[in-house]
């Protein structure tokens, strides 16, 4: 795709003028870093950093059955958040294959939000449209609106000083209505890097304001705005999913160890059937992380994966971690390879390399 028929998100010229270095990535022209990725990374561990996630997309379900239908349409239970709160979830395909991974919103008795990754908005839409319940109403409002993500250990301090001390961030995976010098902001207390955070939804010609705000009552707590370079880092030392990698149409949220996140317990839904095979006869392959023995070349996808000369995996995600100082990723593993503490080889340009299969997360808070 050419640049010229890249996305831009209302954000876009606040990277450009700020020096962010521009990439596509899933249709769109996104920063992948301004400065140094391992200094944004260090920046989001350390105190707080903001990503532009606008290009994520917002889909609306309401209706008088809107929960009861959503519910055959998604892995998880959706009857259980109050409203306010959200939970992590999976959009299947008849053969238990990931369209999306994604975090649903309660956020009426019978009204939703769901936000989906960006690359798979519109073949979200048109799945969930395709199997749509005549009272239920769908709506994209992707284009209506923008979003940051805001991470790391000094986000409550940054959003004392922007709503006031006696103003209290909403708890885990809630999600709450704000104003804010007339910008009207739904903050939700989620996140993709394993520290604390909010991810932040307004109106898409606020959102210049926003950041900009958000730069500037921030610079004492050491903000600094964030590529996806170091989103991806961050992501991958907590060992978080990255859909189109480590998640696909190909594989099942239990092949993937997310096993968690589905309700087979409930009578109904897209995908099932497979899914309590694939617990009853146990996954052929595993999703699961690993590190590099040696300072090597870093690990990067598509490596292939050995046991004792034996083919036994493919690398679906990897780098070298900042916050470990060593190579680290994720690789599906035949299941009986794929037990952690396990010695694994990675072959990177045709020369072996060991790695350990590890416990989730890579990267522990000290």
């Amino acid at each position: 795709m050419s640049e010229s028929a890249q996305k831009r998100t209302p954000l876009y010229d606040e990277h450009v003028r700020r020096g962010g270095k521009m990439i596509p990535f899933g249709g769109w022209l996104m920063p992948v870093q301004y400065n140094s990725i391992v200094e944004e990374l260090r920046v989001v561990r350390n105190n707080v950093g903001m990503f532009d996630i606008s290009h994520m997309g917002q889909l609306i379900v309401d209706g008088r059955s809107a929960r009861e239908w959503l519910n055959k349409m998604l892995t998880n239970n959706i009857d259980k958040p109050d409203v306010g709160s959200g939970q992590y979830t999976f959009l299947l395909n008849e053969h238990a294959g990931i369209i999306d991974d994604l975090i649903g919103y309660r956020i009426g008795e019978e009204k939703f939000l769901l936000v989906v990754n960006a690359s798979r908005t519109d073949e979200d839409f048109a799945w969930l449209d395709r199997h749509r319940s005549h009272d239920v109403d769908l709506r994209n409002r992707s284009a209506e609106f923008g979003g940051v993500a805001i991470q790391g250990p000094r986000v409550v301090d940054l959003f004392h000083r922007l709503l006031g001390d006696d103003v209290d961030l909403p708890a885990r995976n809630q999600i709450v209505d704000f104003k804010l010098e007339r910008m009207s902001l739904t903050i939700a207390r989620t996140g993709y890097t394993g520290e604390d955070g909010v991810e932040v939804f307004f109106s898409a010609s606020d959102a210049p304001k926003f950041w900009n705000l958000v730069l500037e009552k921030g610079e004492r707590f050491g903000i600094k705005p964030c590529g996806l370079g170091a989103r991806d880092t961050l992501r991958l030392e907590m060992c978080y999913p990255l859909n189109g990698s480590d998640l696909s149409p190909e594989r099942n949220p239990i092949e993937a160890g997310l096993g968690s996140f589905v309700d087979l317990t409930k009578p109904d839904f897209i995908g099932r059937e497979v899914l309590l095979r694939t617990k009853k006869d146990g996954p052929r392959e595993k999703l699961v992380p690993f590190r590099m023995k040696d300072k090597g070349p870093p690990p990067r996808p598509h490596y292939l994966v050995f046991d004792n000369g034996e083919r036994v995996g493919e690398v679906t995600s990897g780098t070298l971690s900042p916050s470990l100082n060593w190579g680290v990723g994720m690789a599906y593993v035949s299941t009986p390879h794929a037990k952690i503490g396990s010695k694994i080889d990675i072959e990177i340009r045709g020369q072996k390399f060991p790695a350990t299969i590890e416990k989730k997360p890579l990267y522990k808070k000290s």
